[in-house]
C-alpha cells in the first residue's frame, strides 16, 4: 500500500508542480507562438501517458498485491490489448509529431523579404554581417581569414566591400520585420540561442545553417552558445537589441562598412605626440609606466585597444565603480581628449614608442600557469601579443603589477559590470575561474617568462 500511495503522490505532485513552478518558459518576442504550442501539446500528451501509467502501477500494486488464495495466471498474449496499446500510442505519437512538423515547415520557410543577417561564431565572441546598400552579401572564404579580415571577406568580391561589419557582440535588429539568420563558425561548434525568440540553431564548421523569425516587441534579448565550445564556453554571449524602425536606422547608419574599416586612418601618430604630454606626468616619456603611480606601461599595446578604453573611460562605462580607485582617476584625463579624432592620434602614438619591458614585480609557478593561460590563449594568442579579431588585448610584456589588478577587478565586478562595456562584460565572466590570487600569480609569472 506504501509503494502505490508513494505512486499517486509522485504523479499528482508532478502536475501540481508543472502548473505551480515558477520556472516556465520566458515570454516570448517573436512569431514563434506555434513553438511554444508544439511544446505545450507535448506536455499534455506525455504528462497524461506519465500519470496514468503511474495510476496503472498503483491501481496494479492494490489489486495483485500477495494474497495467500490467488494464483497467478499465466496469458503469453492478449490481441485485443495489444491493439488497443497500438492504437492509444500511435494517436500519442502522431498528437506530438505532427505539430512540430507543420511547424518546421514553417521553420524552413523563410519569407522573401526577410532581412539577411550573418552571425559568425569564434570561441568565444559573436559578430555579425550585414548587406549593405546593394542589398548582397559578398562572398567569403576560410583562406580569406586573417587578424585584419576576421569575417574572411573576398578581396574580389565587390558586393563585399559594402558589407556592414558589426565586430561587436551586439546586433541591432528592427521590430516588426523578418530577419534570416545565416549561421557560420571559424573554428568548432556552435549553437546560436536566443530564449525569447525561440530561435536554436547549430553553426557547423564548414557549412552555413540557418534560422529566421520576426521580432515583435523591442527590448534586449541575451544571445547564449548552447553547444558545449570549450572551457570558455559560458562566456560565450550577446545581445540582440530590438529597436523602433527610425531608432534602428539611426544604428545602421553608425556602423562602418569593410570598405570603410580598410580606409580608416590609424591617428596621426605627430599629433598624438603633442597629446600625450599630459600622460607623460604619469605613464612615463615612453609609456613605460610607473607603479608608484599606479600607471601601467602603455608602450607596445595596440592602438586599436587604447582607443576603446578611453573611451569607455570617457563615456563613462569605466572607472565609475567606487572601488576602481584608479580608473576614477583616469576617466577625467580621458575627457580631456575632446573627439574621436584626438583618441585615435594619441592611441597612434603610443602604439609607435618603443617597446621597454617593465620589471617583473610577481612570481610564480611557471608550469601551472602554461596549463591556467591555455583558456585564455584562444582569444589573447599563444604568444599573447593580442588579438584584433577576438578584440582580446596585448598580454605579454605588459605591467604584470597592473594585470593583476585588473583581473581581480574584473573577478569581483569592479570591472566590466556596465552594460556598454560589451568585452569587459565578457572577461568578467572568465576572470571568474581565477578562484583566487595564487592563480592570477602563477599565469602572470607565466607571461613574464614569455
Amino acid at each position: 500500500m506504501a509503494i502505490a500511495i508513494a505512486l499517486i503522490v509522485l504523479a499528482l505532485g508532478s502536475v501540481l508542480f508543472h502548473f505551480l513552478s515558477p520556472w516556465y518558459f520566458t515570454p516570448i518576442a517573436s512569431n514563434w507562438a506555434s513553438i511554444d504550442t508544439t511544446i505545450g501539446i507535448t506536455f499534455w500528451v506525455t504528462g497524461f501517458v506519465f500519470v496514468a501509467v503511474n495510476l496503472f502501477m498503483a491501481w496494479a500494486v492494490v489489486r495483485y498485491r500477495h494474497r495467500r488464495e490467488n494464483r497467478a495466471e499465466y496469458q503469453p498474449e492478449n490481441k485485443k490489448l495489444e491493439g488497443w496499446l497500438l492504437v492509444v500510442t500511435a494517436v500519442g505519437v502522431a498528437a506530438m509529431l505532427a505539430p512540430g512538423l507543420l511547424v518546421w515547415a514553417q521553420v524552413i520557410d523563410v519569407p522573401q523579404d526577410a532581412q539577411v543577417v550573418e552571425v559568425v561564431a569564434q570561441q568565444w565572441n559573436w559578430s555579425y554581417r550585414l548587406p549593405g546598400k546593394d542589398g548582397k552579401l559578398g562572398t567569403t572564404h576560410a583562406r580569406f581569414v586573417t587578424d585584419g579580415n576576421p569575417f574572411g571577406l573576398n578581396p574580389a568580391d565587390a558586393a563585399a566591400r559594402d558589407d556592414v561589419l558589426v565586430a561587436s557582440p551586439e546586433l541591432h535588429l528592427p521590430l516588426g520585420k523578418p530577419v534570416k539568420l545565416l549561421l557560420r563558425s571559424k573554428d568548432v561548434l556552435h549553437d546560436f540561442g536566443v530564449a525569447e525568440m525561440r530561435v536554436k540553431m547549430d553553426l557547423v564548421p564548414g557549412q552555413v545553417t540557418y534560422a529566421w523569425f520576426t521580432p515583435t516587441r523591442t527590448g534586449t534579448f541575451d544571445v547564449l552558445c548552447e553547444e558545449l565550445c570549450g572551457v570558455g564556453h559560458f562566456a560565450m554571449r550577446g545581445r540582440i537589441v530590438v529597436d523602433e524602425p527610425a531608432a534602428y536606422a539611426t544604428w545602421l547608419e553608425g556602423q562602418s562598412t569593410s570598405t570603410q574599416l580598410a580606409q580608416r586612418g590609424h591617428g596621426d601618430a605627430a599629433a598624438g605626440k603633442v597629446l600625450f604630454a599630459t600622460c607623460v606626468a604619469c605613464h612615463g616619456a615612453n609609456g613605460e609606466g610607473n607603479q608608484l603611480l599606479n600607471a601601467p606601461r602603455l608602450g607596445g599595446q595596440s592602438a586599436w585597444y587604447l582607443e576603446r578604453q578611453l573611451h569607455l573611460f570617457k563615456a563613462g562605462a569605466r572607472g565609475k565603480d567606487d572601488k576602481d580607485t584608479y580608473g576614477k582617476m583616469m576617466a577625467p584625463m580621458a575627457a580631456t581628449l575632446p573627439d574621436d579624432a584626438a583618441i585615435a592620434n594619441v592611441a597612434a602614438y603610443i602604439a609607435s614608442l618603443p617597446e621597454t619591458p617593465p620589471a617583473t614585480t610577481i612570481n610564480g609557478d611557471i608550469d601551472r600557469g602554461r596549463r591556467l593561460y591555455a583558456t585564455c590563449a584562444a582569444c589573447h594568442g599563444a604568444d599573447a601579443r593580442g588579438t584584433a579579431a577576438t578584440n582580446a588585448p596585448r598580454l605579454q610584456g605588459m605591467s604584470d603589477w597592473y594585470m593583476a589588478r585588473q583581473l581581480r577587478n574584473f573577478r569581483d565586478g569592479v570591472r566590466g559590470s556596465d552594460p556598454a562595456d560589451h568585452h569587459g562584460a565578457q572577461m568578467r565572466l572568465v576572470a571568474g575561474m581565477l578562484r583566487d590570487d595564487a592563480v592570477i600569480g602563477d599565469t602572470l609569472a607565466y607571461l613574464n617568462s614569455r
